[in-house]
């Protein structure tokens, strides 16, 4: 199945390290984060373990909830989970699906066939309080990700959501963001009475609105 940009993402029921979870219910009103792990005890995936739950207070401060899965037995995960902590320093923290009949990872699109018939690839998915797909990124299976990056991509999501901007390449909370196009100069000027500085007729850029803000 393959999922697009704005779709709602299908929901399921699965066992976990934190007992049974269901997915939607586990994400509430809230963003969220899933992440695919080919199977337990892989040297890439040991590593993005720890890091995120080293990160998840970053998550945690954004509202954000993490679950990584691997398809593999759940029976696996808690000796995985102890090597995490061995070679990381980081307990898991967040819950960790086992998707050893791979039911979610079909139902996400995480095999492609092309790479492995039989494994997953490094996908992440970015829900938004309304279960629809925000972001989608797929790394080979050799290639760990960069949760900081992920971090960034999540602080742009939840800014353009609540405000008539666009963030800029290598933007970084605090940074200048851009006026989308689809708001005139007329309705700019109540927006962001600050002003704003135009490189082009169609980029406008402008300091970054305060989360307390409304525009």
């Amino acid at each position: 199945m393959a999922l697009n940009l704005g779709d709602v993402v299908p929901d399921f029921t699965a066992d976990s390290t934190e007992g049974k979870i269901s997915f939607h219910e586990y994400l509430g009103n809230g963003w969220g984060v899933l992440f695919s792990h080919p199977k337990n005890f892989t040297p890439v995936c040991t590593t993005e373990l720890g890091a995120v739950a080293k990160l998840k207070p970053e998550f945690d401060r954004r509202g954000v909830k993490v679950i990584g899965l691997s398809v593999d037995q759940l029976s696996n995960h808690g000796q995985w989970v102890d090597d995490i902590r061995d070679a990381t320093g980081s307990t898991l923290n967040f819950p960790l699906i086992a998707d050893h009949d791979k039911n979610v990872a079909n139902l996400y699109g995480m095999i492609h066939p092309n790479a492995s018939d039989t494994t997953t690839v490094r996908s992440v998915f970015i829900i938004g309080p309304d279960k629809k797909l925000k972001l989608t990124l797929t790394y080979p299976a050799s290639t760990g990700r960069n949760f900081d990056e992920i971090l960034r991509v999540i602080d742009s999501l939840q800014l353009t959501a609540k405000f008539s901007v666009a963030t800029p390449v290598d933007w970084k909370h605090g940074d200048d963001v851009i006026i989308v196009p689809s708001v005139s100069d007329e309705a700019a000027k109540e927006k962001f009475p600050g002003g704003w500085k135009t490189v082009k007729p169609y980029l406008r850029v402008v300091a970054q609105p305060k989360v307390d803000e409304t525009v």
